[in-house]
């Protein structure tokens, strides 16, 4: 393979004009440009990209981590990423973690060794006191509410969207109020069982653990806790369902066997998924795709700015 020693030789220049010229840089002559590209071209001389961003102290890519590619709430956040950097020419690594540690940690050395720019969080398993030891490496991108000032941090207000949801069902008449989460752990299951608890305080109602439905995250998830209702001694009146795919296989499943929604069940769902609207999803708007497009601009900036913070809306349709 041609090196730039032979275009050099080839077009009768020093190796620095040959630089200059793969470089685009001015202050050439003419002549000695043509000469460099017609060597190139008989030698099918092709740059090294690689060693191009490797010289310039930047990959151009940038790492994305995602537990569950296919799912509703982080599908839309990586559109709007992937959206973002083709039109700034970036190249992207896409990480499915399924919250295990160690692909977190690999990507985490992926930062630290230069293969990408920088790394963006779309949820995660690990501790924040991990991920400080990397910034020293990269820029890292927290989508959700990050106090520490090191960190760029994207985040939806996790706790007054669930608030929200729990506040429209008392307005409607409901009491027994249940709730279904993806993980039990984790900055937003957090902040979402705190409003629900508070919710149940202020409308005088006492906890119920049955009441709780953990690991829901698809559609089938949904069809599988709606049989699980029926197993309850005392079934709810509502509940606020952790994305609206879950709430889809929810709406299916009642269907089946006779459970009419919103009179004998109320749902509430998050995100605003396409099928919500199809379905005619009573849910939470979280604009994610919009959230996706910030967390990549944030990911190319050094200076540190504040936590921005993403707005959502009620949409009110049929199932409450």
């Amino acid at each position: 393979m041609a090196n730039i020693r032979d275009i050099a030789k080839a077009a009768k220049v020093s190796i620095s004009t040959v630089s200059r010229v793969l470089n685009n840089y001015p202050h050439i002559t003419q002549e000695k440009r043509e000469a460099v590209l017609q060597a190139m071209q008989q030698l099918n001389y092709y740059q090294n990209i690689n060693a191009v961003h490797l010289s310039k102290g930047k990959t151009m890519m940038v790492g994305v981590l995602c537990p569950f590619i296919n799912h509703s709430y982080y599908a839309p956040l990586l559109e709007g990423i992937i959206e973002q950097s083709h039109s700034l020419g970036y190249k992207l690594m896409v990480i499915q973690t399924y919250y295990q540690d160690e692909k977190e940690v690999g990507a985490l050395e992926a930062l630290k060794h230069k293969q990408i720019d920088s790394l963006i969080v779309l949820s995660r398993k690990l501790t924040l006191d991990k991920y400080e030891e990397y910034l020293p490496y990269g820029i890292i991108v927290m989508c959700e509410k990050i106090k520490h000032k090191a960190f760029q941090s994207l985040f939806i207000d996790q706790y007054a969207a669930f608030q929200t949801a729990y506040n429209f069902l008392v307005t409607k008449g409901h009491k027994d109020i249940a709730y279904c989460t993806g993980r039990e752990m984790g900055t937003s299951s957090e902040l979402r069982k705190k409003a629900y608890i508070d919710g149940l305080k202020n409308s005088g109602m006492s906890l119920k653990k049955e009441w709780i439905f953990p690991n829901s995250f698809f559609l089938e998830d949904g069809k599988l806790l709606m049989r699980k209702l029926l197993e309850l001694k005392r079934i709810p009146s509502a509940l606020i369902v952790t994305n609206d795919m879950v709430a889809a296989g929810i709406i299916l499943e009642s269907k089946k066997i006779g459970i009419s929604i919103p009179d004998d069940l109320a749902i509430i769902g998050l995100d605003n998924d396409p099928i919500a609207e199809a379905m005619e999803i009573t849910t939470i708007s979280l604009p994610l795709k919009e959230m996706g497009r910030q967390a990549f601009k944030s990911s190319l900036i050094e200076d540190i700015a504040h936590p921005i913070k993403i707005p959502f809306e009620l949409i009110k349709r049929k199932t409450v």
